[in-house]
């Protein structure tokens, strides 16, 4: 099955290549998430379609992972695409930062955005190997996972994508709902969501695979282009209003605020 992560390659390659060039026309290099949410869901399918494990415990895995991905896809979408007045923060902060070489290293990020849904791609192989024939309790908690991360990130998502939407709340932070208790909530769910696929590989010959799902994830979203450019945004924009909800909300895991000292 990992040939069919191989062959994936080359086409998320060219892909990616396009919406480099769709970046270039549109100068919004927003496009990248959109592709990566729907590359990976393309490539779960297609996993989940060549499999060599239990067929029911694959047809499931191909519905949840499709599932994700067109959520996402469409609110990434919607999001960064259409209703958005400008460019994601994190990517303005990219182009300014880079310069005169932001057009070359934007396709090069565009190109390891594909490598990174290719390697999205082995926690599904995983669970696709698995061979056990019948449901276990490890699916069945897989199930509960997925459905809690996928609720729980739509939930954050369409609480900031309301508050956005009113222009009285430009300048401010948002800080009720799940985004009182994290300021990721969408971030966190999406890194729980991976895990989804760890619990169900547990007895996969490799299932070791799934494990970097969530390992990368984390890294990716604590290293690369989540929370460090996120919160670089969030202060240019919202300045001490932001430092404020530093100071008293978890930046990833939710739990309760802390209270300010006097």
């Amino acid at each position: 099955m990992l040939s069919v992560l191989a062959y994936s390659l080359p086409v998320a390659l060219a892909g990616m290549a396009a919406l480099y060039w769709l970046q270039r026309r549109r100068g919004d290099a927003g496009v990248v998430d959109v592709g990566w949410a729907s590359g990976i869901g393309l490539v779960v399918v297609v996993v989940a379609y060549s499999g060599d494990g239990w067929e029911p415990r694959r047809l499931l895995l191909g519905l949840m992972g499709a599932a994700w991905s067109l959520r996402l896809t469409a609110y990434l979408a919607i999001d960064r695409l259409v209703r958005a007045k400008e460019e994601d923060g994190r990517y303005q902060m990219l182009r300014a930062q880079w310069g005169a070489k932001a057009q070359r290293n934007f396709f090069f990020l565009f190109q390891a955005q594909a490598l990174l849904v290719v390697l999205f791609g082995l926690p599904f192989v995983a669970v696709a190997a698995k061979d056990h024939v019948g449901w276990t309790a490890w699916d069945i908690a897989g199930v509960l996972v997925w459905a809690v991360a996928v609720l729980g990130e739509w939930v954050a998502d369409r609480q900031l994508a309301d508050f956005r939407s009113q222009a009285a709340n430009h300048g401010r932070t948002y800080d009720r709902g799940l985004w009182h208790y994290s300021r990721h909530p969408n971030y966190f769910f999406e890194w729980i969501h991976w895990w989804t696929y760890v619990v169900m590989a547990v007895g996969s010959e490799i299932g070791w695979l799934a494990w970097i799902g969530p390992v990368l994830m984390l890294f990716l979203l604590y290293r690369v282009t989540g929370i460090p450019y996120t919160e670089k945004r969030a202060l240019v924009s919202r300045g001490e209003d932001y430092r404020r909800y530093q100071r008293t909300t978890s930046a990833f895991i939710p739990w309760f605020p802390r209270r300010e000292k006097s």
